[in-house]
């Protein structure tokens, strides 16, 4: 019994029901645990003695100590972005084959020309992208409608109007909404922005306008309202660095001319700052397009052709995520779809990130 409690106190028994096995088990643990403990005391020892005698072997006048650590240093920044790279290698070569794994189980045709999402693991799905493409890029465009003027517009404030005081607490306190997780957001769409809407734009005669559009609290509106706050910070944030790298000059030369600060602003410095503001936006459009908590609890998920802000439906990375959540049998066409859909959106969202870097680059060259 004494053995036991001191097993236990150790932590090498975690049940209160101690049988002979596990009794010999956990002893048996013990006598591992203090081997290999020797065995590492040991291993150190000798490393550290090896160490020692390299060093004192190389240490002598013509030893060129700076060199060795000049390439150690290489050698370690090289490893790090080989990892990077690596790793980004890794997850296209993934994609790239189990896309192809795919596509000779389903025709791509029907892949990417389907007008109906339907899979089903009993055989006979039909899996057309189109309707989770449309559900995604309608979401994506209400989202930056509501994030592009509140964003650009809180940008022009905070670099043209605003003094360093007010600037020093607003652009923290805005960005702070770029650190809130996901998850929150999509809480927040389901339980408060959703039934808001419903008040709103539903319930018939008890509702705040008589209607009945919206007959559930999920719908594109509400991911896209919730999204669209979460994208603010990333268009203020990057328009606000874009317009403050306008040179000071073309404003003086604007009021030299008579012109109000706001006619500076309309026709010098917006102007000026055109080509990264767009490249911001198409940042915060990929970002919209990757996104998948709001949607999954905001949007809904009816993959559908539609018009109606009011109804539900879902997006790429939602059923990515529903894909391959599961017992699902990896070798089937059911769950290697979600990998075309992850290689498609890759595309995509790459496409974007390239053009928005590319219209940066070229805004930066033209005024640094």
């Amino acid at each position: 019994a004494d053995v036991t409690q001191r097993l236990k106190d150790a932590g090498q028994i975690v049940t209160s029901e101690v049988t002979q096995p596990i009794m010999r088990a956990a002893q048996e643990y013990r006598v591992l645990s203090a081997s290999l403990q020797l065995y590492m005391s040991i291993a150190v020892i000798l490393l550290a003695l090896l160490g020692a005698a390299w060093g004192l072997r190389e240490s002598q006048k013509d030893f060129r100590a700076r060199n060795i650590v000049e390439f150690s240093v290489r050698m370690l920044l090289i490893g790090a972005a080989s990892i990077a790279i690596l790793t980004t290698l890794g997850i296209v070569l993934s994609l790239v084959f189990n896309t192809i794994e795919f596509f000779k189980l389903y025709p791509w045709t029907d892949f990417f020309f389907g007008l109906t999402w339907a899979p089903s693991f009993g055989g006979g799905s039909e899996l057309g992208i189109i309707p989770l493409f449309w559900g995604t890029f309608y979401i994506s465009i209400i989202a930056l409608l509501v994030a592009v003027p509140i964003g650009l517009f809180a940008a022009i404030y905070l670099s043209e109007y605003a003094n360093n005081k007010v600037r020093s607490f607003a652009k923290p306190l805005l960005e702070i909404l770029a650190g809130i997780p996901t998850i929150v957001y999509g809480l927040f769409a389901l339980l408060t922005v959703g039934p808001f809407l419903v008040n709103i734009f539903g319930r018939g005669e008890n509702g705040l306008l008589g209607v009945d559009w919206m007959s559930g609290a999920t719908s594109v509106l509400t991911a896209g309202l919730v999204m669209g706050i979460m994208l603010i910070p990333f268009v203020s944030s990057l328009s606000d660095d874009i317009i403050n790298a306008v040179p000071q000059a073309m404003r003086d030369g604007s009021y030299g001319l008579g012109s109000t600060q706001s006619e500076t602003i309309r026709q010098v410095v917006m102007p000026a700052a055109l080509p990264g503001i767009v490249g911001a936006i198409l940042l915060a459009a990929s970002r919209a397009i990757g996104e998948t908590m709001i949607v999954v609890l905001g949007a809904g998920a009816a993959a559908r052709l539609s018009l109606n802000p009011f109804d539900a439906m879902t997006t790429v990375t939602a059923k990515i995520v529903s894909q391959l959540t599961g017992d699902a049998d990896f070798a089937s066409p059911e769950a290697l779809v979600a990998f075309s859909l992850g290689m498609t959106l890759f595309v995509v969202t790459l496409a974007l990130n390239v053009l928005a870097l590319y219209i940066v680059r070229k805004y930066r060259e033209q005024y640094e």
